[in-house]
């Protein structure tokens, strides 16, 4: 849960005459077959991610009436039976009979690419460009029910996934006609649907938290749309509206930091192409830039963020030489160093979408470029004529950072000339290095503890593997210092077995491992020296995690002997579901143990549960969202009392308690 803020003055209602939308404007590109057989081409992946996917899928086009101006409002209904409800009070989906000869709402859930987005009658500005949301969602759902509220009446229409007694697969086919239930003054459209556990077989179960962050960002880059989201499950409910808009998601996503200034914001439209910029420096050395395009996260970055860089580039480098902060002998500030600190929104709203892959992560249209380059040239040089301070204060942060920067290459370049080399005395006999000098296959396990380290090396394949055990819980990195953090026994020793250096003077080609692995106890401990190690990565080696080289290994918690003459069985349990199913297997007689700590093991069971790369389970740690990371990180782990508080009080249960 997210906090909540409501300024409800003066929502607009739905529009209507503006722009003709009618069952002429759903084009058909081509049809919907394959998507049950790949559904990771148009979802990413049958995981978590790609179920929450089709709800995004279906609130796109949601917002997409209200980019057009024709919705104000939009709710998420999560039902018990692991269905989801979207609506909106726009147009309606279009009732008409398309010229295929079959009523437009079947076009548009069973035809891929059939969508009001192509011919350019239907919308402008769009965020589901591949129109393959709703078939996507359909093709994908063991049901799905759509209402329609549109010319006074209320339409319904049902699909759903069968197998004739040939076997022969029924993709999301209609099981009823169009039908017409009733009169209404209402207008808009209701998709329910429930995702098909045959596609998504580890189960189907929405996150809250991860609808309600989304929904959140939405509204905040739609300013005067109320976002509404309930769960039925636990009856929890959020309700998001902002009117300040990207300048109002930033200084959110900087709460709880020290901020440098006010937020700057502009906001500009070029070409038929409307972009929006926030951007607010802290006092930390994290940039983050979260980027969007008609509402669509662009987390792989792509042509708005790189025109984005290139012209604040520029701009900052001809303000510096301009007020003599460079002199003409100083080489150029790098992107790098300007942005130190920056937190970023940029927005960018366009027809004639160009996406790289289906998946929608990036974008690829080469207008927005130079046109986000052409309108962050104008404002940002209009704004620091006007701000000096503010400009002064940004060009010297960069300053120290480029000297931060060069003194760190200079480092590294005489540790690997031979010149310097401490990382002996940082490890001093606490590394089991790997036989082997292939980089690319060596892992490192970070252990917890001198006993459970001690398995590890006697369990461990020596020629990969390589073992750095942990004596102590390390500092909390988010509070201190680069400087005082390498005072830090177990970071340095980190730092050193790594051998890539640390902070600005990481580099990813010179890690020593291609895996590395934090191995802790399944306990609170554990967990929390996880999340020391990976505030530390974040913040310092953050190359690695975006590189996917870093893992949490899953030891098992249990482990159930059978003993029956000379025979014994023995399984392990990672779940409290394992558990009870290998108890149901073994009946009475059994022995339970369960394990406290990763010592407990001794080093073949080590092996064979959580290091053998052949029947291990690990843990990637990824970054789906840098800005959720962001606030997430600081909020946390920071020295900041009171949004760690309201984080708690609003995301912890205390009403459950477990011994």
């Amino acid at each position: 849960m997210v906090d909540k803020i409501d300024l409800s003055a003066g929502v607009s209602g739905t529009q209507s005459g503006a722009s003709e939308y009618g069952a002429d404007d759903i084009q058909v590109l081509e049809g919907l077959v394959a998507v049950r057989k790949r559904p990771g081409m148009y979802i990413g992946s049958t995981s978590s991610s790609g179920l929450h996917h089709l709800v995004w899928e279906i609130v796109d086009n949601a917002v997409d009436e209200h980019l057009a101006k024709f919705c104000s409002r939009i709710d998420i209904t999560m039902h018990k039976d692991g269905s989801v409800t979207v609506s909106d009070n726009g147009r309606g989906i279009p009732t008409g009979m398309h010229k295929t000869g079959i009523p437009t709402p079947q076009v548009v859930f069973t035809i891929l690419h059939a969508g009001g987005k192509f011919g350019g009658s239907g919308y402008k500005k769009s965020g589901g460009l591949h129109g393959v949301g709703a078939s996507v969602t359909n093709a994908l759902s063991e049901w799905l029910e759509v209402e329609i509220y549109r010319d006074g009446k209320i339409h319904r229409q049902r699909f759903e996934y069968w197998q004739d007694k040939k076997g022969v697969e029924h993709v999301g086919e209609p099981t009823t006609g169009l039908e017409v239930l009733g009169n209404t003054n209402k207008t808009g459209s209701k998709i329910t649907f429930k995702p098909d556990i045959r596609v998504f077989q580890a189960g189907i179960h929405f996150n809250y938290d991860t609808l309600a962050e989304r929904l959140q960002e939405i509204a905040f880059l739609n300013s005067g749309l109320r976002i509404q989201l309930k769960d039925e499950r636990s009856g929890k409910s959020d309700e998001y509206f902002y009117e300040g808009g990207a300048s109002q998601f930033v200084a959110f996503l900087n709460e709880g930091k020290d901020v440098l200034h006010d937020v700057i914001h502009f906001n500009a439209e070029k070409e038929d192409i409307e972009v929006e910029i926030a951007i607010q420096y802290n006092a930390g050395y994290t940039e983050t830039i979260a980027s969007f395009v008609n509402s669509i996260p662009t987390r792989g970055g792509g042509t708005h963020e790189t025109g984005f860089k290139t012209a604040y580039t520029r701009v900052m480098n001809d303000y510096a030489r301009k007020m003599v902060m460079l002199k003409e002998k100083d080489k150029n500030l790098e992107g790098n160093d300007l942005r130190e600190g920056m937190m970023a929104v940029i927005s960018v709203k366009m027809a004639e979408v160009e996406f790289v892959g289906q998946t929608k992560d990036q974008l690829g249209s080469a207008s927005a470029r130079s046109t986000v380059d052409a309108i962050v040239s104008e404002q940002m040089q209009r704004f620091l004529e006007e701000n000096p301070q503010i400009a002064q204060t940004l060009i010297k942060k960069a300053v120290q950072a480029s000297r931060a920067r060069e003194a760190a290459r200079k480092a590294r370049d005489e540790m690997r000339s031979g010149k310097k080399r401490s990382e002996s005395s940082n490890l001093n006999g606490k590394l089991s290095p790997a036989q082997s000098k292939d980089f690319t296959r060596n892992e490192l396990f970070i252990v917890e503890g001198d006993s459970a380290g001690g398995s590890a090396k006697q369990g461990r394949d020596s020629k990969i593997q390589a073992i750095l055990p942990l004596k102590g819980k390390p500092m909390n990195p988010e509070k201190s210092k680069l400087a005082d953090i390498m005072k830090n026994d177990e970071y340095r020793a980190i730092t050193a077995a790594i051998g890539a250096g640390v902070g600005t003077e990481f580099s990813l080609e010179d890690s020593n491992y291609s895996k590395i692995i934090i191995m802790t106890d399944a306990d609170t401990d554990g967990a929390h020296i996880q999340v020391l190690l990976l505030t530390f990565f974040y913040r310092y080696m953050k190359e690695l995690i975006d590189a996917g080289r870093i893992f949490i290994a899953q030891p098992p918690l249990y482990k159930i002997t059978r003993k029956s003459g000379k025979l014994e069985t023995v399984r392990y349990a990672w779940t409290d579901e394992q558990l009870d199913n290998y108890l149901k297997e073994f009946g009475r007689n059994f022995e339970l143990q369960r394990y406290k700590g990763l010592g407990e093991m001794n080093p073949d069971q080590l092996w064979e549960t959580t290091m053998n790369p052949d029947s291990r389970t690990l843990l990637r740690v990824q970054i789906e969202d840098a800005a959720k990371a962001e606030r997430r990180v600081s909020t946390l782990m920071g020295d900041k009392v009171d949004p760690r508080k309201r984080w708690i009080v609003e995301n912890v249960d205390f009403t459950e308690y477990v011994e």
